[in-house]
Order: structure tokens, then C-alpha cells, then sequence
């Protein structure tokens, strides 16, 4: 079973990409899961994960500026020969903290550098149409060698980089069947996403858990380019496992391969 692919710059990647979520105690969920996640999540439980990537082609991960993924990453590569391209999320207070996050962001090995939507959202001008110092930013991560996109939760920055021809070579949006953390009408992040020039990386496919992967996948893949890749959270090597497969399965366009949960209360129905 081979991943499709899709290239960001010139860098080819798993068109499955892997989040960090789980991994790093953001369960937009509870303060209760995260403090879970944090606790649970060893560095020897992630790795158990990046090993599975490893095995099936997964090559992206998504994540902040983070030296514990710099450190796995490393020992992954060493140990199995595996290289995961790694899109980072820098952000800061102002531009000299969004400036010093790049700096450990190249200093950790990224190939790509997206300013995080914390920064972009304070930044963006809806009247003027504009991104203010985006540019600046952006030849600021050229000059580091490593390739600038947008991180956003704002559809609005996709027509506007493209207006302004930023140098964004690929964005990371949410985009999912119940619209979390969509702020327009899920039609509209779909169009928008399509009629982008650059690859996108899709965030929050099944809505931080609150979607099951048939469904979740499987609105987003038909709905996107074969250009954009789609970054799931996983909260084990099986669900890496599970998603990888039915990824396949539906940007092939074949019937999905699952098994189905199975509980008491669904004995009369399996019979």
C-alpha cells in the first residue's frame, strides 16, 4: 500500500500527513484531556507512532516549534533511515519574536516554516486586503533556506496571498463536515482550498475527535485537490494504522476497508 503524494516547494509528501495534537496536550477538547495527553505522551509512546509512519510512507509532519519532535525526528531518520519533512509553526508578539521562533525553527531542521495563525490573524487587514509585514517574513524564512507558507484558521488569507502574490508556497486550514474551527460555511472553505494555486494542508479533518475517520477522511479527500494533503491526529500506532489504510483506500477510490467498533448493544445487528 502506497501514499499518494503531492509536492510543497519542491519537497515531496505523504498526501496522509501526521499531526501533533495528541502528541503535545491540544485536545480542543477539555483542560482535563490535555493534562491527559501530557501526561500520557512519552517520548517512547511517540516514537512508538513515527515508527508506524515510517513503515507506511507517512513523510509530513505538522507541528509548533518543538524540541522533542526535533530530537524523535533525529533518532527516526538515524534508526530506520525514515525522513519526515516537518512544516513548523513559529509565532511571537511582534515581529522580533516572530523573527527569533523562525531562528529556533531553522535551528531544529524544518524545511518549511509557516507563520502560525496566532501571528497571521493579528496581522491580517481585511479593508486593505493585505497580510502587514508577511513579506519581510517571508524573505526572512527564504533567507534561512527554508520555504514560507501560511498557517491559518482565516479562509479570507488564501485569495488575498494570491492578490498580493506573497511568496507562500503552501497554507494550513481547517476544514472538516461540521465546520469546527471553520469560520465560513464549509462550501466556501472548499471553494476557497480549490481555487488556491498552492498546495493546502488541511487541519482538523475529523474535528479533533469529534469524527470518526470514514466519514472525516472521506468528505475531505473527495472535497480537496490532488495537490493538498490532509494532517489527521492519532492517538495510537492502531489509528495510524486504520487511517492510513482508509486514506488509500479512498483517494484510489475504493471501497473503504474497515472494522467496524463493536459494543453489546450491536450483537442483534452483527448476526
Amino acid at each position: 500500500m502506497a501514499l499518494p503524494t503531492t509536492h510543497i516547494g519542491g519537497i515531496e509528501v505523504s498526501r496522509l500527513t501526521l499531526g501533533s495534537n495528541p502528541f503535545f496536550g491540544f485536545s480542543h477538547k477539555t483542560p482535563a484531556q490535555d493534562t491527559w495527553m501530557r501526561r500520557y505522551y512519552t517520548d517512547e509512546r511517540i516514537y512508538e507512532v513515527l515508527l508506524v509512519a515510517a513503515e507506511l510512507g507517512v513523510s509530513f509532519f505538522v507541528s509548533g516549534t518543538n524540541q522533542r519532535f526535533a530530537d524523535l525526528r533525529r533518532r527516526l531518520e538515524g534508526e530506520t533511515g525514515h525522513h519526515i519533512n516537518w512544516a513548523c509553526t513559529p509565532a511571537g508578539d511582534d515581529l522580533k519574536g516572530l523573527k527569533a521562533d523562525i531562528d529556533r525553527v531553522k535551528k531544529l531542521g524544518a524545511e518549511i516554516c509557516m507563520p502560525h495563525t496566532s501571528w497571521v490573524e493579528a496581522h491580517l487587514r481585511i479593508a486593505e486586503r493585505e497580510v502587514a509585514g508577511i513579506t519581510e517574513v517571508f524573505d526572512y524564512i527564504r533567507q534561512a533556506g527554508m520555504i514560507p507558507g501560511f498557517s491559518t484558521h482565516r479562509p479570507e488569507v488564501l485569495p488575498i496571498s494570491a492578490e498580493r502574490e506573497y511568496d507562500a508556497e503552501t497554507f494550513i486550514l481547517p476544514f472538516n463536515v461540521l465546520g469546527f474551527l471553520c469560520p465560513v460555511e464549509i462550501e466556501w472553505q472548499a471553494h476557497l482550498i480549490n481555487h488556491c494555486p498552492k498546495p493546502v494542508i488541511i487541519i482538523k479533518p475529523l474535528a479533533a475527535g469529534r469524527l470518526t475517520p470514514d466519514p472525516g477522511l472521506t468528505f475531505v479527500y473527495e472535497r480537496i485537490k490532488p495537490t493538498d494533503t490532509v494532517a489527521v491526529g492519532v492517538l495510537s500506532p492502531e489509528e495510524l494504522r486504520e487511517d492510513v489504510a482508509l486514506a488509500a483506500d479512498v483517494m484510489a477510490r475504493r471501497p473503504a476497508q474497515y472494522d467496524l467498533s463493536y459494543t453489546r448493544s450491536k450483537e442483534h445487528m452483527a448476526k
